[in-house]
């Protein structure tokens, strides 16, 4: 393939096939990291039933909070959702139907995705309500059967990537978004810098250009900071 058909010319051109119903991982953890041209773009869009699959689906009014305020989606798979009294109250009114996963096993099950394993055992959760509907095995100790976790489309951020699509991540916001790269049909990135192949020395690429379909130069980003610490 030509470097050129990867690289897309704004989110609203790269999301355009989105469309009610759709499956979509998001990258980011709290606020960092998270894909904001991409977010907005949904936001304009005329979609919803989606189903979102993101450690956080929002936090302090920012990120995918802005979709839960359109009441777009419908399902949600996520490891937290303290500081998001939208989620909260749409929990309460059963607007929503949210599965709450244990963070390693939330990550293990894109992971999974990502090399093809269908399922895997896991002690995490046992005991619990996690377990509530699953198939426990005894093994060394008692483990729960947990199902990959797949997507139509991915939607993450890079600090930088070339026309091919490799990608270099900025410290931790680097966080679940190559796991969602690899575990998606369709990668979307957007970047803060879009640069031409070989400006990325190989051994500093994060996540290879193979796993990502879509590219754009994001524009206009705020990287909020959720807890700003100014001193020990």
């Amino acid at each position: 393939m030509s470097s050129n058909k990867k690289v897309y010319q704004n989110a609203k051109e790269a999301l355009s096939d989105i469309c009610t119903g759709s499956i979509i991982m998001s990258g980011g953890f709290g606020l960092c990291g998270i894909p904001e041209n991409s977010i907005n773009e949904l936001e304009k869009m005329n979609i919803d039933q989606l189903t979102i699959i993101s450690n956080n689906i929002g936090n302090a009014n920012g990120g995918l909070v802005k979709l839960l305020r359109q009441k777009k989606i419908s399902k949600a798979y996520c490891s937290y959702v303290g500081g998001n009294p939208e989620l909260e109250k749409q929990i309460i009114n059963k607007e929503i139907d949210v599965e709450l996963v244990p963070q390693g096993t939330f990550a293990e099950r894109i992971r999974a995705a990502g090399v093809g394993i269908r399922a895997f055992y896991t002690p995490t959760g046992v005991g619990t309500v996690v377990e509530v509907g699953k198939e426990v095995k005894m093994f060394d100790k008692n483990c729960i059967l947990e199902t990959a976790l797949s997507a139509d489309f991915a939607i993450i951020k890079a600090q930088k990537g070339d026309h091919y699509g490799n990608l270099w991540f900025k410290e931790t916001a680097r966080n679940f978004s190559p796991l969602m790269a690899m575990a998606a049909k369709i990668t979307i990135v957007e970047v803060e810098e879009l640069v031409e192949c070989g400006n990325i020395p190989f051994e500093d690429i994060h996540l290879p250009g193979i796993f990502v379909q879509r590219i754009y130069q994001g524009k206009d980003y705020l990287n909020t900071i959720e807890k700003e610490l100014t001193e020990d």
